[in-house]
């Protein structure tokens, strides 16, 4: 079988079950494991992503408004690689290709390739796509392995969790504010946390600095989503909002690597619960950052 996958979670689930060797092409953006790096790019996209949070979300809108692609597949390309089968989601049109555009060019393919659609909008809808895949690909006791391995992680957390669940609070875009929904509260939960500005398997929620307050975090988590740590320290180094500013200060704030632990619905989400774990127990984790305004703390 030759699949292509549109998304990096998808890159990630199959190589999670332990054959890449199925892989003929994936997004722009897949780029874990490593040994990925060499397989043709099938998607592009015409956003700076260089720029910063405020910019590309202006140059998402924008080409909304301009019926333009956010993504899009280079048609050629897929008929040269000719897969049996295309991974894709139907979940966000940023984060990878929508789900009608790759079954329009999946049926103008002879033979045409089937198409599987992950739609994980919680954490159990992240194993059932783990299992789809698995199913799809002839690897089921695999990928039920796998799943009960990554909730027997998450249920070994349980066993340091505080007797007061603290509040937290999960931000995965910082201009405009969004706070992170769909698995993110599941993995808070995992963690012993209570996530206060979101439900699981919610879209992410555009709020404004001023009402977080109201919330009363214990926590704060910086997870942008596509953005790495360093990505997000510079960012948040950019915030002007007295209110943002306030906050911030006021309340821990963690950075996490939303692009490898949180935004990507696969297999790494589990290590995004540790993280979160960590910062909630006062635990030491290299992967996590404290951040205190110009300072970069590590703990």
């Amino acid at each position: 079988m030759k699949v292509v996958t549109l998304l990096p979670a998808a890159t990630e689930i199959v190589a999670a079950l332990g054959d890449l060797r199925v892989l003929v092409g994936i997004s722009h953006e897949c780029d874990y494991p490593p040994s990925v790096q060499h397989l043709p790019r099938v998607t592009t996209t015409p956003i700076d992503v260089q720029a910063g949070s405020a910019g590309i979300d202006a140059e998402v809108r924008r080409l909304h408004e301009s019926g333009q692609p956010v993504i899009a597949v280079d048609s050629a390309l897929l008929r040269r690689l000719a897969p049996d089968l295309i991974i894709t989601q139907d979940l966000c049109e940023v984060c990878a290709v929508s789900d009608g555009q790759v079954h329009r060019l999946a049926s103008l393919m002879r033979p045409a390739p089937r198409v599987l659609s992950l739609q994980a909008r919680d954490l159990r809808g992240i194993w059932r796509d783990i299992q789809a895949v698995g199913a799809t690909l002839n690897l089921t006791d695999e990928s039920e392995e796998l799943v009960l391995g990554l909730q027997y992680q998450l249920k070994r957390l349980s066993s340091s969790r505080p007797e007061r669940p603290p509040r937290v609070l999960c931000i995965e875009w910082l201009e405009p504010l969004y706070l992170a929904g769909h698995w993110i509260p599941d993995l808070v939960a995992a963690a012993g946390g209570h996530d206060v500005g979101a439900r699981s398997g919610h879209h992410s929620a555009r709020r404004e600095w001023d009402e977080l307050f109201q919330l009363r975090p214990d926590h704060i988590f910086i997870m942008l989503c596509g953005f790495g740590v360093e990505r997000a320290r510079t960012e948040l180094e950019r915030l002007t909002d007295p209110a943002a500013i306030a906050l911030l200060r006021s309340v821990p704030t963690w950075i996490v690597d939303g692009d490898a632990y949180t935004s990507r619905p696969g297999p790494r989400v589990v290590d995004g619960a540790s993280l979160i774990h960590a910062a909630i127990t006062g635990r030491f984790a290299p992967q996590l950052r404290q951040w205190q305004s110009a300072e970069y703390a590590e703990h």
